[in-house]
């Protein structure tokens, strides 16, 4: 018996951000555009479009200021990706109303990822954190290795609850809840979303699953049965971290989209359409997609 499901579900598009960051051949800027159009046309409702981060150490989001500029739309929440003061200074030059920013809970990613431990993150994220919010930003809070990290195995949840705790306390709108390297159990993502549901009922909560091995689908139901109802997802099972070994491409929105369509659960989002977008960006791509609401539609048609 299924209980308490949601009626809806809020996707959060994620395929032109995490989806193509970790992509090896360049994605050409017009093509990122058209598949981002595409997306929207498919009815995606909120969206992360790109990162402000360097490109020497990302290349692919070289082009976040043109794709910013060019990509706003008043339909959608366009969202994106700034993880320090200089990433944000930029996205100050733009129209862009929301911005994620991230932290992981191990210190050990946190530390190849941006060359700060959680703590001094933190203590640089806060005050900004603050000054989105008085300029009237979205603000998304965005965990890593929310349940385990590549370098120190299990994250306990104690740790993961503190540090959504500062996000709240400082302000933010949403906190997307990471399994950054696809280890979680079902179980473990009931418990942990369990606890954040009860913890923080008035806040957006959103849980984002890599399918590393095969769970996100099981993961993304564990955590509709402990509540939540916002889920990022990418088209075409994009993504990956570039300081995240292993980790594969992240659930893929279609995949998710015809599960919850199938359980009666309304997303909004036309799967023919999302199928037209997620063809759009293909030919540029250093891999296949594996996804498998992809792989036996294009059998069928």
């Amino acid at each position: 018996m299924m209980l308490n499901l949601p009626k809806k579900v809020t996707i959060i598009e994620v395929g032109p951000r995490d989806g193509l960051q970790n992509e090896k051949l360049w994605v050409p800027t017009e093509i990122k555009k058209k598949f981002i159009a595409g997306l929207r046309d498919a009815g995606v409702q909120e969206m992360e479009l790109t990162s402000f981060v360097s490109a020497k150490w990302v290349p692919q989001m070289g082009d976040a200021a043109e794709i910013t500029v060019d990509c706003l739309d008043e339909k959608t929440r366009n969202i994106v990706l700034a993880p320090n003061r200089r990433g944000i200074e930029r996205v100050y030059s733009t129209d862009c109303q929301a911005v994620a920013v991230f932290v992981g809970v191990s210190n050990s990613f946190n530390l190849k990822n941006i060359n700060k431990t959680t703590r001094d993150s933190m203590a640089e994220l806060i005050p900004l954190i603050h000054e989105l919010k008085q300029k009237n930003f979205f603000v998304r809070a965005c965990i890593s290795t929310a349940f385990y990290c590549p370098y120190e195995g299990k994250i306990k949840e104690k740790d993961t609850l503190e540090l959504c705790r500062e996000f709240f306390y400082a302000g933010a709108d949403e906190l997307s809840v990471a399994d950054t390297i696809g280890m979680a159990a079902p179980h473990e993502s009931y418990s942990l979303f369990s606890q954040l549901k009860a913890e923080f009922p008035n806040i957006l909560l959103t849980a984002h699953f890599h399918d590393t091995r095969k769970l996100a689908l099981a993961n993304i139901l564990a955590a509709l049965h402990a509540g939540i109802d916002r889920f990022d997802t990418s088209a075409g099972g994009l993504g990956g971290c570039p300081f995240a070994p292993g980790a594969a491409g992240n659930a893929a929105t279609e995949d998710v989209v015809y599960m919850l369509e199938r359980m009666g659960i309304t997303t909004g989002i036309d799967l023919s359409k999302l199928i037209a977008a997620i063809e759009i960006v293909i030919p540029y791509l250093s891999r296949k997609i594996e996804s498998g609401y992809y792989r036996l539609h294009t059998q069928t048609v």
